[in-house]
């Protein structure tokens, strides 16, 4: 497998879940009201339900093929297993952020607390996530040895920056 082939396959992998979350979830409005008469912290897209409900469904079918993609490359040694130390916070940040988005738009009747709880809890653990996949992925790139002493880190970087 080709390095593109990899690094497509993450692309797919980690751009996939949040428009997966966001997509599927759907609007979580306060039921019974019009969404004209709701509050919102944050507008809502102008996307209809179905159209959400498509690119969720298009998303998970990415991050899945790009997951499938990943896990046989791994097995096969053409992707180093610590990369998917650099993958899973990535994908738990995408799961974050777009069930978050939902959360920070949900229509109700007064304060969204699910809003604020997001914002005071959910800020720190996705700078978190994201540092760690950023320090995480340039500690593996400037690697001068892949894990058998090879040289290269499994065809996804070769020799460092």
């Amino acid at each position: 497998m080709t390095n593109r082939g990899i690094v497509a396959a993450g692309a797919a992998l980690v751009g996939g879940v949040p428009v997966a979350a966001w997509g599927l979830m759907g609007q979580q409005n306060y039921a019974g009201l019009p969404a004209s008469e709701l509050d919102y912290a944050f507008q809502p897209w102008d996307i209809g339900d179905g159209v959400a409900a498509v690119a969720g469904g298009l998303g998970l079918v990415l991050a899945v093929a790009g997951a499938v993609v990943l896990v046989r490359g791994s097995l096969r040694g053409a992707l180093d297993g610590r990369w998917w130390g650099v993958l899973g916070p990535l994908v738990a940040l995408g799961l974050m952020a777009g069930v978050g988005w939902r959360i920070l738009t949900a229509g109700g009747i007064g304060a969204n607390i699910g809003a604020g709880l997001l914002i005071i809890f959910g800020t720190p653990i996705a700078v978190g996530l994201l540092l760690w996949s950023l320090a995480w992925a340039f500690w593996l790139v400037t690697q001068r040895h892949g894990p058998e002493g090879r040289g290269e880190l499994g065809g996804v970087a070769s020799h460092g920056v």
